[in-house]
């Protein structure tokens, strides 16, 4: 059937028509409240916030851990294998044990895990507790995406993933700020003691507003062979490896961008810390913007040609970025503006890829949300090293890379997720 926006979910019945639905009473203790949609924005903040507050302070850290930038840089890569896996894992994990108590084992242990950087003596305890950090977050951010999934269907499922997607854009902007106030006022280990108090602080909120959304008859049993038996269910669904390829294509030109435009902006061009900051905030700004549009357009809008708009003007920044690096000494006004461009086209992306990819599995939302934010997580550890290949001095890997994302993000929606009618339906 096709939703007010387009957006065309097959197999996809309303949650009191699913077969071994929820009872009248669980639609009672299981509603999508403002409350709800707040607590799954926090948990969202997860990896920006224990990302940004730390990222500052990487000198410091080696010089009293005695370790290397590179031993330092390498706390910051385990966190995001950390995060891939504890999405593969939390998502199909809670599609057998139910959403709640999986979300608040996993809060607690980010806790635990925050603490534990906080007080830890080398380098080496830091970088297994990133890792367990980086795991924990990534359990609690797909479980709170599959709670929305749990209950939303059609618009509303676009429309409050994008709200999530937009309002969670703030995170990336206050992080770097606040991790800079932290750093000026008392020490680096201050900034993961506010991460545990921010873990505990999202425990409480999942305890008052996140109630059981997937009660035990539309659970799946079993362990290792159910959950290999429903990803490989999942990856059979043509569309939904499509959308998949949409979100982790962009996620990879969005941290291709983030891992040098520090680089681009202010070795290359001169600009000051303060002024990166505040291009940064504008274009983090712009991503939340975008997003926030793409919520008001769902159900008015076929949700494709959102996602289409937004890969084509990722694509033309792309080869705008690269010209003016290959032929004009990539100035700083088509830099600005490219950055812009590239940031706010996430916006228009990400929340609508991940709604779209949703609705083609409806059977098992945890396990698609998991490989989603896998693929997500996997995309932006690759290739932020690979961004950084020219250093200070071109921006040349910078922009291949974006008009790669772009490109294999349109073969995603065009070529695997391709609607049956036709490219004039624009269905999802």
């Amino acid at each position: 059937m096709d939703d007010e926006a387009g957006v065309r979910l097959p197999g996809r019945r309303p949650l009191d028509a699913r077969p071994g639905g929820p009872t009248a009473r669980d639609q009672d203790r299981a509603r999508l409240t403002s409350a709800l949609v707040a607590t799954v924005v926090l948990l969202t903040a997860i990896a920006p916030l224990a990302t940004d507050l730390y990222v500052p302070a990487f000198p410091r850290v080696a010089a009293e851990l005695g370790g290397t930038a590179t031993q330092v840089q390498l706390t910051l890569t385990t966190f995001f294998v950390g995060m891939a896996l504890g999405q593969l894992v939390g998502g199909p994990v809670s599609d057998q044990r139910g959403r709640r108590r999986p979300l608040l084992a996993a809060l607690l242990v980010t806790a635990l895990a925050s603490a534990a950087c906080a007080v830890t003596p080398t380098i080496a305890l830091m970088t297994a507790a990133r890792l367990v950090q980086g795991f924990a977050g990534g359990w609690a951010m797909v479980i709170g995406r599959a709670v929305v999934v749990d209950l939303a269907t059609g618009a509303q499922l676009v429309r409050v993933l994008n709200v999530i997607a937009g309002v969670g854009g703030i995170a990336p902007v206050v992080g770097p700020l606040l991790g800079a106030v932290i750093l000026q006022l008392s020490g680096w280990r201050v900034s993961f003691w506010v991460v545990a108090a921010l873990a505990l602080v999202m425990a409480a909120c999942v305890l008052a507003a996140v109630p059981e959304t997937l009660p035990p008859a539309r659970r799946h049993s079993g362990g290792l062979r159910a959950f290999v038996r429903a990803g490989r269910e999942v990856l059979r669904n043509r569309r939904y490896v499509g959308y998949l390829v949409v979100s982790g294509a962009a996620m990879a030109a969005l941290f291709a961008y983030v891992a040098t435009s520090a680089f681009v902006l202010q070795s290359m061009n001169g600009l000051s810390p303060i002024g990166y900051a505040v291009d940064f905030a504008a274009n983090a700004g712009g991503m939340t913007v975008a997003a926030l549009v793409a919520a008001r357009l769902a159900g008015r809008v076929a949700t494709r040609a959102v996602v289409l708009v937004g890969q084509l003007a990722a694509l033309a920044s792309g080869v705008a970025l690269l010209v003016g690096a290959l032929w004009f000494g990539t100035p700083l006004p088509l830099v600005v503006v490219c950055f812009f461009v590239l940031m706010s086209a996430q916006g228009l992306i990400g929340g609508n890829a991940g709604a779209l990819a949703s609705a083609q599995v409806p059977e098992h939302p945890g396990t698609g949300s998991a490989l989603l934010g896998f693929v997500q997580w996997v995309a932006a550890g690759t290739v932020a090293p690979l961004a950084g290949l020219g250093g200070d001095r071109t921006a040349v890997p910078l922009a291949a890379l974006v008009i790669a994302g772009a490109a294999l993000s349109l073969v995603g929606l065009l070529v695997l997720a391709r609607d049956r009618t036709g490219l004039r339906a624009w269905s999802g």
